[in-house]
């Protein structure tokens, strides 16, 4: 299974970005879609997940109201429209898919390379 980020970037306090990532080469039926991000010297956090169907979603408090994760099972894609960016959402983002049905935030064993998200003040 591979997972490929992409869309992140440089903007100024008060913009958006958006990110998406392109599932490929799985083996597995319906799963559910993550993203995490880590800060320089912090620990991964959960950002963001959504269910196959894309009717149950789940969001980390400093996010809600803020982002917005999505899916196009067709394209096998996930994306996090991300809108009023902080200069505390500064951090490498990570796609990851959980093999269950259920939303959560752990059990996750796959994991997307990272892109990087960088907020000006």
């Amino acid at each position: 299974v591979q997972l490929q980020a992409s869309g992140g970037g440089l903007v100024q306090a008060g913009g958006s970005l958006r990110l998406s990532c392109v599932v490929s080469g799985r083996t597995f039926g319906r799963y559910v879609m993550g993203w995490f991000r880590q800060a320089p010297g912090k620990e991964r956090e959960f950002v963001a997940a959504v269910s196959w169907s894309g009717a149950t979603t789940d969001y980390a408090d400093s996010v809600k109201g803020r982002f917005t994760i999505s899916r196009d099972n067709a394209r096998d894609t996930v994306h996090l429209q991300m809108n009023g960016l902080k200069p505390e959402d500064t951090a490498v983002y990570y796609c990851a898919v959980r093999t269950s049905a259920a939303v959560a935030r752990t059990g996750y064993p796959y994991w997307g390379q990272g892109t990087q998200v960088t907020v000006s003040s």
